[in-house]
């Protein structure tokens, strides 16, 4: 009788989802929403004469989001991998028509209006392309060792990184890094990744060469105070640098009444150093750790490779989202435009990287041991 019991509960306990990943999000999700109203509302203010415009935008899609993610989270994983080309399919449509039918905003062409409502099909692309490679990956598994294999992998892709990078260059990055990382992950060897970094590095200065903007990027990055495009990154600089150890408090914040344009969107991360200091910053970055670390202890321990690479694959988003940002934000790289997940301003990708949330909590309900 005991020993059936204790098969009962250990049967219950795989069945239950990750709870510090669902814990981990929802502080990231807090956090996100008391700094965007925070780095905000003095646009807000200023632009629609209500500090809280840009707040209940993204709560609303946020709310969206949390439903999403919880629905997700009840869905068994593996229905999805039954519509992953369908998926893409769309992701490739809707990619193309931003080409024709998008909105332009800040010189880029990145959103589809639906009536009242926009969104960045490239956000959906992103969940799309972890599908497709972790269903794609799954079929070769034991022909991954091959170049060819590991090849074909990455050309499903190509379409959409050269669909997404000709308005959004730093999103068709993340989607590549997304497919080096699984493909890393399922290969047995790892010298032909050297050939596929020289091809990625060919194809990335193809892309940098197509506009001369892209080129101009990295004259700024490099000598940033010369360029009056620079004053972004300039800001930024100061505003981290006067944060110091603590930072100057909520709210206080000097850089972002229109020192810093758009505070609330890619350069946010600079606001929080100003506010919150160092210790605040390094607080953040500890979240995003652990969310990664949660993330990976579930691809380890889950029963299937199908949902072990989902895990890996959302893992990869975001990670390389978040390097990518920081590193733009601390002028390490040239800017890319790349938000930071969850904190940034934008309802779709917030949407977005819920469900990826719902979907990553689904997948640890599988999980073979309690970790």
């Amino acid at each position: 009788m005991a020993s059936r019991k204790t098969a009962g509960q250990q049967k219950m306990r795989r069945k239950s989802f990750d709870y510090s990943l669902f814990v981990i999000v929802l502080l990231l999700v807090v956090f996100g929403l008391v700094m965007l109203y925070s780095t905000s509302s003095y646009n807000g203010m200023v632009k629609f004469a209500d500090p809280a415009y840009y707040l209940k935008k993204q709560a609303f899609a946020t709310g969206l989001g949390l439903v999403a993610m919880v629905i997700v989270s009840r869905m068994d994983y593996r229905v999805w991998e039954r519509y992953t080309y369908l998926a893409y399919g769309v992701s490739l449509v809707l990619s193309t028509a931003v080409l024709f039918f998008g909105d332009e905003y800040n010189g880029s062409k990145r959103w589809l209006a639906l009536g009242p409502l926009s969104f960045q099909p490239s956000e959906f692309a992103k969940l799309a392309v972890i599908l497709l490679l972790a269903h794609g990956v799954t079929k070769r598994v034991k022909k991954m060792g091959s170049v060819w294999q590991m090849f074909q992998v990455i050309f499903l892709v190509l379409p959409i990184v050269g669909l997404v990078g000709t308005n959004n260059l730093s999103t068709a990055i993340i989607i590549l890094g997304i497919a080096v990382i699984l493909i890393f992950i399922a290969s047995p060897k790892y010298l032909q990744f050297i050939s596929m970094g020289i091809l990625g590095f060919i194809f990335i200065g193809i892309f940098l060469s197509v506009e001369s903007y892209r080129l101009e990027r990295l004259a700024i990055w490099r000598n940033p105070e010369a360029y009056e495009k620079g004053y972004q990154t300039m800001q930024g600089l100061y505003a981290i640098g006067s944060g110091g150890m603590f930072g100057v408090g909520l709210g206080n914040s000097l850089q972002k009444r229109g020192f810093v344009p758009e505070a609330q969107n890619d350069m946010i991360f600079s606001i929080i150093c100003e506010e919150w200091g160092l210790v605040g910053a390094l607080f953040l970055l500890f979240l995003f750790l652990l969310l990664i670390w949660r993330l990976l202890v579930i691809a380890q321990n889950v029963q299937d490779l199908f949902g072990s690479l989902i895990a890996v694959g959302i893992m990869g988003h975001i990670l390389i989202q978040v390097i990518l940002n920081v590193a733009v934000v601390t002028n390490t790289i040239p800017n890319t435009g790349i938000t930071l997940p969850f904190i940034s301003y934008g309802g779709t990708s917030v949407l977005f990287l819920l469900s990826e949330m719902g979907l990553a909590l689904n997948v640890s309900r599988e999980m073979k041991k309690e970790p």
